[in-house]
């Protein structure tokens, strides 16, 4: 199987078509997000070892997602027991891209500290009042750390967003599935790039009414990833041209 390349518009379609996916069962797509967010909680709550664990089983927590997307689309039920389905079958690789997810954002931070860090929390921790230039030469340090760290983490996003559904749709091993994760976000910069835009008024017009807007815009997100794979891998679509050297 292979990637193709959409239009810059289907971006938003994505958003809409995981609207539409949502609106089939809602409360229960309100149920699995509200459970995920309480189990991410809970693990923030066990020093150290409860955020690496939700980090590296979150690939199968949201495998499971997919899964009830599809039975969804399917005509199927969407059930609770979605969330963990993805420790029933391809468990193990779902979890290997867990730990390479986890391991990258790990380092990601590193060099957002080492970029950053050293000048900026001294400054902003200070007990004193900083001057204004080593207030704002700490601002900058900051700004360069995040758009270094940025720039790292965006290409260890793009390895995971379908890894997971390449892995449990098609049995893709981890490495196969984060490579063809990679090449199919690269050749739809564009759309990827209206979505993203489309997140952010979107999350904040619903964090207006003290955050509750969330409580639809999350799942429908996650919707999202599922439709947007539906789309780039759409069977029969013509797959992108080889022409790049960087995404054979």
């Amino acid at each position: 199987m292979d990637a193709r390349i959409v239009e810059a518009g289907r971006g938003w379609q994505w958003i809409v078509d995981g609207f539409a996916l949502f609106r089939k069962n809602p409360l229960v797509w309100i149920s699995l997000t509200v459970i995920l967010v309480l189990l991410w909680m809970v693990s923030l709550t066990i020093p150290m070892i409860g955020p690496l664990l939700f980090n590296l089983f979150s690939p199968a927590l949201f495998a499971g997602l997919m899964v009830g997307c599809k039975a969804l689309e399917s005509g199927g039920q969407l059930e609770l027991a979605h969330l963990f389905a993805g420790f029933r079958k391809n468990a193990s690789p779902l979890v290997t891209i867990g730990g390479v997810y986890l391991v990258g954002t790990i380092v990601v931070v590193g060099i957002v500290f080492v970029s950053a860090g050293g000048s900026m929390l001294p400054t902003m921790m200070s007990k004193s009042q900083p001057d204004i230039e080593a207030l704002a030469a700490a601002l900058r340090s900051m700004a360069l750390g995040l758009t270094i760290g940025l720039a790292f983490y965006m290409p260890l996003l793009m390895m995971i967003w379908f890894a997971p559904l390449l892995i449990v749709f098609h049995d893709q091993t981890p490495v196969a599935a984060m490579k063809l994760s990679f090449r199919a976000c690269w050749i739809n910069m564009m759309p990827f790039l209206v979505y993203g835009l489309a997140i952010l008024v979107l999350w904040f017009i619903a964090s207006i009414p003290l955050l509750l807007g969330l409580v639809v815009l999350l799942p429908v997100l996650i919707c999202s990833v599922y439709t947007s794979y539906k789309d780039v891998f759409s069977p029969g679509a013509a797959p992108a041209a080889d022409g790049n050297p960087l995404l054979k």
